[in-house]
């Protein structure tokens, strides 16, 4: 063979192992596989600071599935139909719309949010997000995709409650950033704050961090997993960040972070807070793990929060 050939082989062999890597790099980060996801089931996170709480978010999920709820649903802008659950508390009660976290779904991650909303006499709207839950979809989008599906579930509660209805747009870990993204988007005036409870700043940082934790190289790595977003995932990672929205945000954001937090660091929370440009507050839970944050300070949690907003919903 001429040299030539060499060439031709040993580039087209490179090619097919990017391509190799980028599509398993799809798989692990953005797929959603659908098969292993049933609705509804009950599901907790391998870690054991979960273990240590499971009896108690087990009793909340348990009591969430025997609560009257009206099934919802919108289309996304890119035709996937996405459901939701909404739970009320009082008649013209404000609504949280809530937003779980990353390979979640309503009922396991929001059940515990449905007895905080309760509690301080407000509705509820459990969202599944797209690709999880009762939606549709199989690509998570770390906020991306996800906050321009927030702003058509806002639309749809104004639509669904009238143009009085007060909403507080609620999100734990991924969830979080979903809504702290759209805290950058033009809202309308219903919107009246956000709580956004151990959300990541950045993708593409929160991304940079499993990787290294996998011990890794991130240089290397990264731009498979930014280029599998965009070929398979038909995204972009790096569209926008919480980070960016969140300084062109005119509603009121109040941030929970567990100071124990070891899959999404505190300093995330602390990061966002920091670049927020309206009226703001942090509250760190010490000894709260990721997304426990109720679970470990629900007094304090629920003081914090009915005093943050307290102006806003009268």
């Amino acid at each position: 063979m001429e040299w030539y050939h060499y060439l031709i082989i040993i580039t087209f062999t490179i090619l097919v192992l990017i391509l190799i890597t980028t599509y398993i790099s799809f798989k692990i980060t953005f797929y959603a596989n659908r098969k292993k996801v049933k609705s509804d089931e009950f599901t907790l996170p391998p870690d054991p600071i979960y273990q240590t709480h499971k009896e108690r978010i087990l009793e909340a999920y348990k009591k969430a599935k025997t609560l009257n709820y009206i099934e919802m649903e919108i289309t996304s802008f890119d035709g996937l139909k996405l459901k939701g659950k909404y739970f009320e508390c009082a008649k013209n009660a404000p609504i949280e719309i809530m937003f779980h976290g990353y390979r979640g779904d309503s009922l396991s991650d929001l059940s515990v949010g449905i007895e905080r909303c309760f509690k301080l006499n407000r509705n509820c709207l459990l969202v599944d997000q797209r690709a999880s839950g009762n939606s549709e979809g199989k690509v998570i989008s770390f906020g991306i995709n996800e906050s321009k599906d927030c702003l058509l579930w806002i639309n749809k509660v104004i639509e669904t409650f009238g143009n009085d209805v007060k909403i507080i747009l609620t999100g734990i870990s991924m969830g979080a950033t979903t809504v702290v993204i759209t805290s950058g988007k033009k809202l309308p005036k219903n919107v009246v704050g956000i709580l956004a409870d151990c959300g990541f700043h950045s993708a593409k940082e929160i991304i940079k961090k499993t990787i290294k934790e996998m011990h890794l190289p991130v240089k290397i790595f990264y731009p498979f997993v930014k280029l599998a977003a965009k070929i398979f995932g038909h995204f972009n990672l790096e569209e926008t960040s919480a980070i960016n929205e969140v300084k062109k945000s005119t509603v009121p954001i109040i941030f929970f972070h567990g100071l124990n937090d070891t899959i999404v660091p505190h300093y995330m929370s602390k990061a966002m807070y920091d670049a927020c440009n309206t009226r703001k507050q942090l509250v760190s839970i010490k000894d709260a793990g990721h997304g426990l944050a109720y679970i470990i300070e629900p007094d304090l949690y629920l003081n914090e929060l009915d005093n943050f907003f307290k102006d806003d919903l009268n």
